[in-house]
């Protein structure tokens, strides 16, 4: 297959400087949390740190501003905007000899790799349990954010979600990339939802509660297989939404929830500024 020329352009720090100071960019800083910290970054640069990149592809606004990518020397940066071109993003600026060259303003304070524009935090604290996951179930997956992030890793996923929309633009970022991910439309509250018989070493539940879901969840993972659930509490209520308590965990109801699955690791309280409660459960 012929490749297509790339329309990522490399800016210097000069012009850099100017784009930025002009509002006429948008800046991605794909270092590590500590060195966004410590070496300093950009004065309202997202964090989105290389190896979680991939979540972008549904997070980061296409809204027609140009995105300047850098990292501490320009190589981690034109990856990361490759990446991004691949998966359908264009107005792609990298900037050239990173922040080793940047002579402009630093903001040293910390980064949130979590926040609105990254993967589930509890996803990424947890990825050492998911070694041997083959295939995996996003549920409820909204953009895609997470189930993007897994299958570049090289797990088949399946993402469901009720919104039509956002499922066309996940299936469309998938084929691009050449990604084991299936999306698709599927009202979990429907009805009793099938999701198979032990067909996923790993299900993700991130932000959605139905309660009437939980008997299909444990029938759908495989023997070994881990459930990866996080979503909000009724303390949640007092900050704002979601306010229906039907959307929200009391307290120290999740695990019971899960049983009989063994909970392996389990928060619960405030976490990345949401109230939450949040396990990782494994099927004997």
């Amino acid at each position: 297959m012929k490749r297509e020329p790339s329309s990522i352009r490399s800016v210097d720090c000069q012009e850099a400087q100017g784009l930025i100071r002009e509002g006429r960019v948008r800046v991605l800083d794909v270092r590590t949390p500590e060195e966004y910290r410590d070496l300093g970054h950009i004065p309202g640069a997202i964090l989105l740190p290389v190896d979680l990149v991939a979540s972008g592809l549904a997070t980061l606004p296409r809204d027609g501003t140009p995105l300047l990518v850098c990292c501490e020397h320009g190589i981690r940066s034109a990856a990361a905007a490759r990446l991004l071109e691949s998966g359908g993003m264009s107005s792609l600026l990298n900037l050239q000899g990173g922040l080793s060259r940047w002579s402009g303003p630093r903001d040293f304070s910390s980064g949130e790799p979590f926040g609105p524009f990254g993967p589930s935090a509890w996803l990424v604290l947890n990825a050492d349990l998911l070694s041997g996951a083959g295939r995996a179930l996003d549920l409820a997956c909204g953009a895609g954010r997470n189930a993007l992030l897994l299958a570049g890793a090289g797990i088949s996923v399946r993402a469901v979600d009720r919104d039509a929309r956002k499922i066309e633009e996940l299936q469309g970022t998938a084929r691009r990339l050449a990604l084991p991910l299936e999306a698709e439309v599927l009202d979990l509250e429907a009805g009793e939802a099938d999701l198979g018989l032990e067909c996923f070493d790993l299900i993700l539940v991130i932000h959605y509660l139905h309660r009437p879901l939980f008997p299909a969840l444990r029938r759908a993972l495989a023997p070994g297989g881990i459930l990866l659930y996080e979503t909000f509490t009724r303390d949640q209520a007092l900050r704002g939404k979601p306010t229906d308590p039907d959307f929200l965990l009391a307290e120290g109801e999740l695990p019971q929830r899960v049983h009989p699955l063994r909970v392996l690791r389990s928060r619960e309280g405030e976490f990345e500024g949401r109230m939450i409660s949040a396990v990782a459960a494994r099927k004997e």
